[in-house]
């Protein structure tokens, strides 16, 4: 397994394999991070129940988009330009999660922050041994932004579900975005992501992330006494 510490002054003197998978995750991290803004905050910036919420989810917005603006420069710093995932359509993203349009209630608003942002902790906690040191410095902040957002969206979920209607609601999104956040790892059975841990690019495999990710979360689910959506429902990638 490759271990050495690169930096970007050593990225075009590395074999093309590296070069083609770094490129790779650093373009799909980017694209996730303003992939959910463009599925939320039109609807819902200045739609939120209060002005607490309003202030909340600007926030949320602006920490995200500082996410795109560090990976970006990751990017440019190898010359790539990500710039133009800002516009892309969301049905050209790279993952289902972001495909959709406008998230219709508060309550999926809720979840999606609740599982999709706890996902985006567990990519970034990928590259916090990463042997792309530029890697490495900006992903603490950024899973530290990551699981505030989820906390913000469990505590808004804890919030609707103290009555019958949002309770209600809230099941209904769960049903919807849980599938779609275990697809978020990928396949389990993935060549691609052997080659990541081989070059010392990632520290688990799909499955193993995504196992993680799922003691972490369905504890939290059951708490709030909803029903835990099967696993292999309305899957893409097992």
């Amino acid at each position: 397994m490759f271990r050495e510490r690169i930096r970007s002054k050593d990225f075009k003197q590395m074999p093309p394999e590296y070069q083609e998978l770094l490129s790779r995750v650093l373009t799909i991290q980017a694209d996730c991070e303003i992939g959910g803004p463009r599925i939320y905050c039109e609807r819902w910036l200045l739609r939120a129940p209060t002005v607490e919420d309003m202030y909340r989810l600007a926030r949320i917005v602006s920490e995200d988009l500082d996410h795109f603006r560090k990976i970006n420069r990751l990017l440019k710093e190898i010359h790539i330009d990500g710039t133009y995932l800002l516009q892309k359509e969301n049905s050209e993203r790279y993952l289902d999660a972001f495909k959709i349009g406008q998230l219709p209630t508060w309550s999926e608003l809720a979840v999606f922050y609740f599982l999709v942002a706890r996902v985006g902790k567990y990519q970034m906690e990928e590259f916090l041994d990463s042997t792309y040191l530029p890697l490495v410095e900006i992903a603490p902040g950024i899973i530290n932004e990551e699981m505030s957002h989820a906390a913000y969206g469990h505590t808004k979920m804890r919030e609707l579900c103290s009555n019958g209607k949002g309770r209600v609601e809230i099941q209904q999104a769960l049903e919807r975005w849980y599938p779609l956040a275990l697809d978020m790892f990928g396949r389990s059975e993935s060549r691609r992501s052997e080659r990541y841990l081989e070059w010392g690019l990632k520290l688990r495999t799909n499955a193993e992330a995504r196992r993680a990710y799922m003691e972490d979360v369905l504890p939290l689910i059951a708490e709030l006494g909803l029903d835990v959506p099967d696993e292999r429902t309305n899957r893409k990638y097992l």
